[in-house]
């Protein structure tokens, strides 16, 4: 049992295909080559809890001196804003919102101790300190904001889409019910005796921190892949541990989560109100992605006929990570156009 917890546990935390190469320049921190026709400036804001959040902001050049509906992205679960949220930001710039890609709370450039936790409130908090900061820019329209979620930032931007009325449009995109993944394991095969068993490790996990003053670490990505790993797990691998998406603050390429990071989120079902959602709601994922059943569960709670859900033909998890010829970028713009620049 103890050897199969742990396997759980490691299966949690390494969460967050085939892409194209992107070169990048010596000046540029990115994952992504960097677009002639943005404008990018590093803001930072502070959520509710007083943490300091740390973003790029990507602001169309030929509309600079506009104001523009904007977009509020993040993730995927423990990824930077230099990764798969800049480049859904910087392309949606391109199509004419201001967009900020932000680190979450404890991650990343932005603030927070001890590093490299996560919570199902803060993390939601973080996308409306996000609409917070976003409805005070002069050059924004504070009542055209919409939010992307990634990966388990998916869950946590439903979550925010369904208590902040401000948020006028949502889109997932391969998403990750973080709460529900971390209670009952993928494809919900941890029963209620194996969870108190993981509780129970991980609760005396907090005494041993305590005693030793620091935070032990929960197991990663491997360094070096043996090959008998599961499908998904060489795909995080081949996105985060390789040229195509590594960044040296990205905790799912160069560091791990707090083992008893997941405690926070195994009681805390972040859907709950997700029924509740009026504004207009997208719903993306790969055909072939092992989370594929999260959007679509989540999907059926939805109501509405303003909620949509799109899966992509022959794309896996992180396909909608990075691949170009993936990421359906012509239905996400369509969907905000709608949705943030028509009169509704």
């Amino acid at each position: 049992m103890k050897n199969l917890l742990t396997v759980i546990i490691a299966l949690l935390f390494i969460i967050g295909g085939a892409s194209m190469t992107m070169a990048k320049t010596n000046d540029w921190d990115k994952t992504f080559p960097k677009s002639d026709k943005v404008v990018i400036k590093k803001v930072n804001f502070k959520n509710r809890f007083g943490i300091t959040l740390v973003g790029d902001m990507y602001i169309p050049k030929d509309k600079s001196s506009e104001k523009l509906p904007a977009i509020a992205v993040s993730g995927p679960f423990g990824a930077v804003k230099e990764q798969s949220s800049g480049l859904y930001a910087q392309t949606l710039a391109e199509k004419g919102f201001i967009t900020l890609a932000f680190d979450p709370s404890y991650t990343g450039e932005s603030g927070g101790e001890p590093r490299n936790v996560a919570s199902p409130d803060i993390n939601t908090e973080d996308f409306s300190a996000a609409v917070d900061f976003l409805s005070n820019q002069k050059n924004v329209n504070p009542d055209k904001i919409g939010i992307i979620g990634i990966c388990g930032f998916g869950g946590f931007g439903l979550n925010a889409a369904a208590i902040d009325t401000r948020i006028k449009a949502t889109a997932t995109i391969t998403m990750y019910d973080m709460t529900r993944v971390s209670a009952r394991g993928y494809f919900d095969s941890m029963d209620e005796n194996a969870r108190y068993e993981l509780k129970k490790q991980l609760n005396n996990q907090r005494t041993e921190d305590f005693k030793n003053g620091n935070y032990a670490k929960a197991p990663g990505l491997p360094e070096k892949l043996k090959g008998d790993e599961p499908q998904f797990v060489k795909d995080y691998y081949g996105y985060y541990k390789t040229s195509r998406g590594f960044h040296e603050r990205s905790i799912n390429s160069n560091g791990n989560w707090n083992m008893t990071s997941t405690l926070s989120l195994i009681n805390l079902p972040i859907l709950a109100y997700s029924d509740e959602i009026k504004t207009p709601v997208l719903i993306v994922h790969g055909e072939k992605a092992h989370s594929r059943y999260f959007s679509e569960d989540a999907f059926k709670k939805l109501k509405g006929d303003n909620k949509e859900l799109l899966i992509v033909k022959d794309a896996n998890h992180v396909d909608l990570y990075d691949n170009l010829e993936k990421i359906p970028f012509g239905k996400i713009e369509q969907f905000f156009t709608t949705y943030l620049k028509e009169n509704n």
